[in-house]
């Protein structure tokens, strides 16, 4: 039997280092289980830094009552970090079922170093693919959001009885009676800059009465409508989103289907068709607004009358300008309610999603309307329209 020295290197309650002749030994007792690790292990990391330096280290572990997985591995650690300064480490005291244990334990492996982060380029590639992907998964959804409303629309036509003629008035009057105020200033103000900045243009070749032609035609063909319905799209697009949103937090779409009711009939068909029907006559109330601010602006700082003004009117556009314009208007109100509807119904149980779903269906009804008079324009210009 190995003789111990006289001196005691260090001594814990349940861990002693020892001297002997052909090394150190470290007396494990007690229990060494998860529960009452934490203090264990800083008296093993403690005995470990005040040790003398030797080639070979035992630990005795026949003193221990109770070892586990978390034991073993703060031994197979400790006897590693011996292994790195060239020491020798042996086990005794260990049965069979413990040897198994440390064993087992000693495989496992370190985990792999996370993998080097890509240079730039090739992660702008990857965000823009996703983003790519994320955009066709979202209009595939739309396109079978758009098939789902039609049939919905398709079936009240067949029994007319189902249509919600209340809840229809009701957003009628929300989108089109309550929205005139804001669109009437903003359209008015956009006619005011049009003649101004026209007038500022064409006074440079003395062709100062042509204001109006651009006047005109701008604001029956584009203007009008575009500006209409992106005001439509930040107020009435963004209510739908928040209102059946709201609702799909509370769970109250989930209690129409128990009760037997769609909630595209319910909730989507009526915000759709008040929409579709009220913005060409916000479009057309827009028209004017925009017209009588650019009137009183050619009048003010061109010296251009009323009666003038409505003359070279009359002379510089024609039916098709005015068509043009309002043949678009149920187009861009069934895209914007169509949107706001869908992100609304996709809204997730919390009520940040209903923020966020609102912010994507203003961005996206925008957009939509933007790509789609962009294409207008193209047509029209095509058929010489």
């Amino acid at each position: 039997m190995a003789r111990v020295a006289k001196s005691r290197v260090e001594d814990h309650p349940d861990l002693k280092l020892v001297q002997e002749e052909q090394g150190q030994r470290f007396l494990f007792s007690g229990n060494w289980t998860t529960a009452v690790l934490a203090e264990k292990e800083l008296q093993l990391e403690r005995a470990l830094r005040s040790r003398s330096p030797t080639s070979e280290v035992l630990f005795d572990l026949e003193q221990v009552e109770e070892f586990d997985t978390a034991g073993a591995w703060v031994l197979v650690r400790a006897a590693r970090q011996l292994d790195k300064t060239g020491t020798t480490v042996s086990l005794v005291g260990v049965d069979s079922a413990r040897q198994r244990l440390l064993d087992a334990v000693a495989q496992r492996k370190a985990p792999p170093p996370p993998p080097r982060e890509p240079p730039l380029p090739l992660r702008f590639l990857a965000q823009v693919g996703a983003a790519t992907i994320a955009v066709f998964y979202d209009a595939r959804a739309l396109i079978g959001f758009l098939g789902t409303v039609t049939l919905t629309f398709l079936a009240v036509l067949v029994k007319p009885a189902r249509m919600r003629v209340t809840s229809l008035v009701f957003h009628m009057q929300k989108t089109g009676i309550d929205a005139l105020p804001i669109v009437g200033l903003l359209a008015f103000l956009i006619g005011v800059v049009l003649a101004y900045q026209g007038a500022d243009q064409l006074a440079r070749f003395g062709a100062q009465i042509y204001t109006v032609n651009l006047l005109g035609i701008s604001v029956l063909r584009e203007m009008g409508i575009l500006i209409t319905a992106i005001i439509v799209a930040g107020r009435s697009g963004s209510a739908f989103t928040a209102q059946i949103g709201t609702m799909k937090v509370n769970q109250e779409v989930d209690a129409l289907r128990t009760i037997g009711l769609e909630p595209v009939e319910v909730l989507v068909l009526p915000r759709v068709l008040a929409l579709v029907l009220v913005l060409p006559l916000l479009t057309f109330y827009a028209n004017i607004m925009a017209l009588l601010g650019g009137g009183i602006m050619v009048w003010t700082l061109l010296d251009i009358p009323p009666d003038a003004f409505l003359r070279q009117l009359q002379a510089s556009v024609n039916l098709n300008s005015f068509l043009v314009g309002m043949v678009k208007a149920p187009i861009f109100a069934f895209v914007i309610a169509l949107v706001g509807c869908f992100e609304g119904l996709r809204t997730g149980g919390n009520a940040e999603s209903v923020g966020t779903q609102t912010t994507r269906a203003v961005v996206e009804a925008i957009f939509l309307v933007i790509v789609l008079d962009a294409l207008f324009s193209i047509f029209f210009s095509y058929i010489g329209v």
